[in-house]
């Protein structure tokens, strides 16, 4: 009996930008500190991607490139790019069309999945399937997001807990035994309620009162 291909993760590469969100410049913008913090996530700083028109694509195809460069794949060699964000550069096109625009990868299926923290894994089970169906042998699944584009610096609940940065994987076929084995995928639309985004959709259009 021939031995199925499981996609396997063959390389992995990520990318942050330079400039720093420190717990201490933090605790100038809102009542808090560097323990209050500390004690409650361990975060001490986190990454912000600073400069005029630069979005998540931009962090993204850093991740992509390195990634690329690492393994020695030419772009030509990428079957399907993948991208789980939650911050999309725009509406469309999506954020992966554009992160193949920028390394130079032509004529492939790319497309985003929104899945907020849940993103990337969504998406990785996606491209496993691609691969074990043989559709496809090489497969980027990039996870980025540019938080500090839509949070509320205000809020010191939130705006402690997130940054901006990228990181991507390779996916290929394996038939040695390793590889993603199964996954189990569940989520409760109830939950709505307590996580959510409240203006800037279908239902509250972004306009100059509902983006304030």
């Amino acid at each position: 009996m021939p031995v199925t291909a499981r996609a396997s993760i063959t390389a992995v590469h990520g990318y942050v930008p330079p400039d720093l969100l420190t717990n201490a410049d933090l605790a100038r913008m809102v009542d808090t500190t560097d323990a209050w913090i500390t004690e409650r996530t361990g975060i001490k700083e986190r990454h912000i991607l600073k400069g005029e028109g630069l979005g998540t694509s931009h962090m993204a195809a850093e991740a992509v490139r390195g990634l690329l460069e690492k393994t020695g794949t030419n772009p030509g060699e990428i079957d399907l790019l993948i991208c789980a964000t939650t911050t999309p550069d725009m509406q469309f096109p999506s954020t992966a069309n554009l992160i193949c625009d920028m390394v130079g990868i032509r004529d492939i299926g790319s497309f985003d999945v929104q899945a907020a923290c849940s993103g990337f894994l969504y998406s990785l089970n996606i491209a496993s399937q691609f691969i074990a169906n043989g559709s496809a042998r090489k497969i980027i699944v990039v996870g980025a997001d540019k938080m500090s584009s839509i949070i509320d610096y205000t809020d010191r609940a939130t705006c402690v807990i997130f940054g901006d940065g990228a990181g991507a994987v390779l996916l290929e076929p394996s038939t040695t035994g390793f590889g993603i084995m199964d996954s189990l995928v569940r989520s409760d639309g109830a939950g709505w309620v307590h996580l959510h985004q409240k203006a800037g959709g279908s239902r509250i259009p972004a306009s100059a009162e509902s983006v304030k």
